[in-house]
């Protein structure tokens, strides 16, 4: 063993639940490339899951966005708090976690009750003529809703890395607090805001339930890629809602590359 090298301890048969864990979880996957119907993969991409394409992507972009803007400043303020006041911290972090464990059709009816056309909020936005339910916003909320969470959770992580040792290095040099926390902190962590960016995509993209019980499944106005292939396989149209599948996978394949790349550049 050369100098300087660890000797990480495995547990006896590790190798083969190893094996048979990425067996579990590839093993679907190969299946459905394997049933998509590749050669008249034209045939059965339509209008319609063009559309619901970009459905997906512009408001699963646009909830991301959202993510950035109200996740960045939570997941600071719970490192700075969580040094003080770590109880108070705690319960404000298990609050915005709390999206993680709700089933999706809890989450769409609780939307539904606060935002849609009876709800407290939905109710007086109806009366001003701006409708929320079963409307492209309704989604943009739903995909926030269940995305805030990763997005807090991965930021978080990430500053929790941070060596405080380079923010008093900071203050000793004169730097303000902002100044610190724009010099320092966040470029230190912004490869965990970028990947917590891009898992908050990826779960707005993924979003079902909660935006079937809210949005609803309105052709080229919420319907998202995800409804659409349940809607082929509701309409035992296997072809249909596997072209609609291989378009949220390509999507994946995007979002996946895109975290090995940041891991890449984390590794020079």
């Amino acid at each position: 063993m050369s100098r300087g090298a660890k000797n990480y301890s495995t547990p006896t048969g590790s190798g083969g639940l190893v094996a048979a864990a990425l067996a579990f979880i590839l093993s679907p996957l190969i299946a459905f490339v394997a049933a998509v119907p590749w050669g008249g993969l034209g045939t059965v991409l339509g209008q319609e899951a063009w559309a619901a394409l970009g459905l997906s992507a512009g408001t699963s972009a646009l909830s991301t966005g959202l993510c950035v803007l109200f996740g960045l400043p939570v997941a600071l303020w719970l490192r700075q708090v969580g040094l003080r006041r770590p109880v108070l911290a705690g319960a404000v972090n298990l609050a915005v976690l709390i999206p993680l464990v709700l089933s999706p059709v809890l989450t769409g009816l609780s939307l539904t009750l606060l935002w849609g056309r009876t709800g407290v909020v939905g109710g007086a936005l109806d009366a001003l003529g701006l409708p929320v339910a079963f409307s492209p916003a309704a989604v943009v909320i739903v995909q926030v809703f269940v995305s805030l969470p990763f997005f807090v959770a991965a930021v978080g992580a990430a500053l929790r890395a941070v060596d405080r040792e380079w923010e008093e290095a900071a203050a000793l040099d004169g730097a303000t607090r902002s100044q610190t926390l724009r010099y320092v902190v966040i470029p230190a962590a912004a490869p965990g805001i970028i990947t917590g960016a891009v898992l908050s995509f990826a779960r707005a993209l993924s979003e079902y339930g909660a935006t079937l019980t809210f949005a609803g499944n309105i052709a080229g106005k919420t319907q998202t890629i995800p409804l659409l292939v349940a809607l082929g396989l509701g309409a035992n149209d296997m072809d249909a809602a596997l072209g609609a599948a291989v378009l949220l996978l390509g999507l994946y394949v995007l979002v996946i590359a895109v975290i090995v790349a940041i891991w890449l550049s984390r590794k020079d």
